[in-house]
């Protein structure tokens, strides 16, 4: 099961969390910080996936930007670490070449993005497709 998903950047600011266990929000600064302190200290050639207390991180870089997912002790981190691909060829097919500043300035959009792919620590949709048709109906609205 997924606990949580993080997008940070080289800077270790947070861009994006999802917590899908609660976790108190005094507890969360200080587990992002001890968490993104852990995976930004890895070198490249090291291994993606990190035992982390009770449960284990799985990680991937793209350009300027990290993306953490904690995970169950039981949960296979090949299949998070292709979900984690997934996820962001998805934002890559929505923005076109997605970047720090689109995180930023449609956080909204990634958050759908997200929980159209994840619910409640679990995966339901990895269809790019299925995943953008919310946002797509949006767009059109919007028009």
């Amino acid at each position: 099961m997924i606990k949580f998903v993080l997008m940070v950047n080289r800077q270790g600011q947070t861009r994006l969390s999802r917590y899908f266990q609660p976790v108190e929000l005094s507890r969360r600064a200080a587990l992002e910080a001890d968490v993104v302190r852990c995976c930004l200290s890895r070198k490249k050639d090291q291994c993606s996936f990190v035992e982390y207390k009770d449960f284990k991180l799985v990680y991937r870089q793209y350009a300027a930007l990290y993306i953490v997912v904690g995970v169950t002790d039981s949960e296979n981190e090949l299949s998070v670490y292709e979900l984690v691909h997934n996820f962001v060829e998805v934002l890559d097919k929505y923005f076109s070449r997605v970047s720090e500043l689109d995180i930023m300035f449609n956080l909204d959009r990634v958050h759908i993005i997200l929980d159209e792919m994840i619910q409640n620590g679990h995966v339901v949709e990895t269809n790019k497709s299925r995943v953008l048709a919310p946002l797509t109906a949006l767009d059109k609205m919007g028009e």
